[in-house]
């Protein structure tokens, strides 16, 4: 037996996820729309609010071609201060509270020297007003705030040109005390006083000039700042407007319904690809059915629809005709098509002989339906239905479904399930109330699978499949064989269940199979040298499944079976 291996399923299938986004797009789809139409109908409902715009031209004193645009970011940071929105409404006479009419406006910086001031109002006349003071306040702000600087620095020069003259009074008086001693002078700390008398006297000239100058100011920065495009209020486009705010909406709302898609989806735990309802029913998917053509392709293509359901009725006529017991079609989310699947099957083995299906589905009258060929509809306690040769029970196995039941629709049953309609858990649940009834599953009709679904939905492991029905099957079969013949048939039965022992690793998805030695009945016949009985057993996470045993089979003289010996 090969080693087992141990794998765990990753963390978000992102396959999965796809598949459930795309079969959810109708919410995601409608999700977008919805925030398409609240955005456009805002437009409409909740017009934005007069806006007023004006243009400055702001002239800097230290200004340079190579300006990254600090400066005017600067004069943006000043407009948006608490300082000037004071000044505006006072200069306007307004109530309003600051911190809220620094709401309402902002600056932009479209060039080093042109800034855009853009105010919201009520009405349009006071946005007007407001950008019109706002203007008016910063100009008067930044010219005062250049003037200042310019008068401090005239002051700071006037400052330096008196200390300057203070030592160049003392330099006079030290040349004076020198020059007084007459033949006794030293010549040498005379000519170090001239020399610094006359660079005092040039220095206090310079800071003259500098003070003067500055005392000027900056008229450049007066003139030059100033208002170049009055305030005048932006033409409302209702138009533009519904498609910006549309744009905005649709997006929203289209990563909210992506977003509440892709978590129901991860919560929920619903499978919708042929591999996962294949795993979780222990069953292959032996067909697939759409219950609704999508759009209004249903108009034209209501017979392709028709011609797919006979298609598949034909299919299982063939996989159930060779068995005489009485067939189960149980639906779980498509009781419309269980139903209709189940007539077309009826009228397919209808060919044989009459046929009786026996209407169990809840809130669905199967009788109503058109009916085809040698086939009777009855209900339940019908006397007829013990009669009958051939019948086929039409049932469920949604949530409440009475299990005891179910044996007396069928010995074995074929699934009609929807796609993404029942969760894991559910599905597990299915698998082994069936399991526990002894009804086989025949296999899994898939209703509105995924287009692009390319998994596989066959189980390729033999008895594997429906494995505690099919095995109760097996076990009647070799028992009622004679003793010449099943020798033959259960010996290959027996190398296909040691060989699917050997495939299946035990701990490997969510059953594990593994070979034990069973408890032998004390009235069981004993074993060949070499052989062995195979016990299959089934575990799952969500319950723990009774053990199947095989009888074991004594194997002809010249056939090597089990393990390879010769008996």
């Amino acid at each position: 037996m090969t080693s087992p291996q141990s794998s765990s399923p990753p963390l978000v299938d992102l396959h999965r996820l796809v598949v459930a986004l795309r079969r959810r797009r109708r919410l995601w789809l409608g999700f977008a729309l919805a925030g398409l139409v609240i955005g456009g109908a805002s437009a409409i409902v909740l017009p934005a609010a007069p806006t007023a715009v004006t243009k400055i031209i702001v002239v800097h004193p230290d200004d340079s071609p190579t300006d990254s645009g600090t400066l005017m970011r600067t004069d943006v940071a000043v407009l948006q201060t608490g300082k000037i929105a004071s000044a505006a409404l006072k200069k306007l006479r307004s109530t309003e509270a600051p911190e809220d009419f620094l709401k309402e406006y902002t600056g932009l910086g479209l060039t080093n020297n042109v800034m855009q001031v853009s105010v919201k109002a009520k009405t349009n006349a006071d946005a007007l007003a407001k950008a019109q003071a706002l203007a008016d306040v910063f100009i008067a702000d930044h010219v005062q705030r250049n003037q200042a600087a310019a008068t401090a620095q005239a002051k700071a020069l006037l400052d330096q040109r008196a200390q300057a003259q203070q030592q160049l009074a003392d330099i006079d008086g030290q040349v004076a005390t020198e020059t007084a001693k007459g033949s006794k002078a030293n010549a040498g700390t005379l000519e170090q006083l001239y020399t610094q008398r006359a660079d005092l006297v040039s220095k206090v000239a310079d800071l003259q000039n500098q003070a003067q100058q500055a005392g000027i100011g900056t008229p450049q920065v007066a003139a030059g700042t100033q208002i170049v495009d009055a305030p005048a209020v932006l033409p409302a486009s209702l138009l533009k407007t519904g498609a910006t705010d549309g744009g905005i909406g649709l997006a929203l709302g289209l990563a909210l319904g992506l977003g509440f898609a892709a978590v129901t989806a991860l919560v929920r735990d619903r499978p919708v690809l042929r591999r996962e309802i294949a795993e979780h029913l222990g069953a292959s998917v032996i067909a697939q059915l759409r219950s609704k053509l999508p759009g209004p392709s249903r108009l034209w293509s209501r017979g392709s629809a028709v011609a797919e359901r006979k298609r598949v009725a034909v299919t299982l006529a063939r996989a159930t005709r060779s068995e005489r017991g009485p067939l189960a079609v149980l639906e779980l989310g498509a009781p419309g098509v269980a139903a209709e699947l189940a007539l077309n099957l009826a009228k397919e083995l209808a060919e044989d002989g009459p046929v009786v299906v026996v209407d169990d589905l809840p809130h669905r009258d199967v009788g109503k339906l058109p009916v085809e060929g040698d086939v009777h509809v009855l209900e339940p306690g019908d006397a007829a239905i013990d009669a009958a040769s051939r019948r086929i029970g039409v049932g469920t196995v949604a949530p409440g479904t009475a299990w005891t039941d179910l044996e007396y629709l069928g010995t074995e049953a074929v699934l009609v399930v929807r796609s993404g309609h029942a969760n894991t858990l559910w599905l597990h649940t299915v698998a082994r109330q069936l399991a526990d009834c002894r009804i086989p599953i025949a296999g899994v009709v898939l209703v509105d699978p995924d287009p692009k679904d390319h998994t596989d939905g066959t189980l390729w492991d033999g008895l594997h499949t429906a494995l505690r029905g099919r095995a109760s099957a097996v076990v009647a079969k070799q028992v009622g064989q004679d003793a010449a013949e099943p020798a033959v048939h259960a010996t290959a039965e027996r190398v296909e269940v040691e060989g699917m022992a050997e495939r299946i690793p035990a701990g490997t998805g969510p059953r594990k199979f593994v070979e034990q030695e069973p408890e032998r009945p004390v009235d069981w016949p004993m074993e060949p040298p070499g052989e062995r009985t195979v016990v299959i057993r089934r575990e799952t996470d969500s319950f723990d499944a009774p053990t199947r045993r095989f009888h074991p089979i004594v194997p002809p003289s010249s056939t090597t079976v089990g393990n390879g010996h010769q008996p």
